[in-house]
């Protein structure tokens, strides 16, 4: 389960960095994205993955068996910073594309 999670980290944060790199503006708020979803991912994985646990603490049961409820906590508050993020990005990325008539990060149409 581990490697399964480590590889969609990887996968997820070296296509965001690719998109990053792009030239067109919407390539970059999709590669932005897709690294705060590897973040989240992360984040999520620092708490402890733990399979068929209980969600709720019995009485007298060891602490250790349960994963840790702040990262889920920090997560779900990263997931709608990001969703409002994103919604900004793309009213910018509208009101640039109908000021400049096109969509490259630098301004300029790759046309010489």
């Amino acid at each position: 389960m581990e490697l399964v999670l480590a590889l969609a980290i990887g996968v997820l944060a070296a296509s965001g960095v690719w998109l990053l790199l792009r030239p067109r503006t919407f390539q970059v708020i999709i590669g932005l994205t897709l690294i705060s979803y590897a973040v989240n991912l992360f984040i999520f994985c620092i708490g402890g993955l733990r399979t068929g646990a209980d969600p709720v603490l019995r009485e007298g049961a060891d602490i250790a068996q349960y994963t840790d409820p702040l990262p889920q906590a920090l997560v779900l508050t990263a997931i709608v910073i990001s969703f409002a993020t994103t919604a900004l990005f793309l009213v910018v990325l509208l009101a640039s594309r109908g000021l400049t008539g096109n969509d490259h990060v630098d301004g300029k149409d790759g046309t010489p």
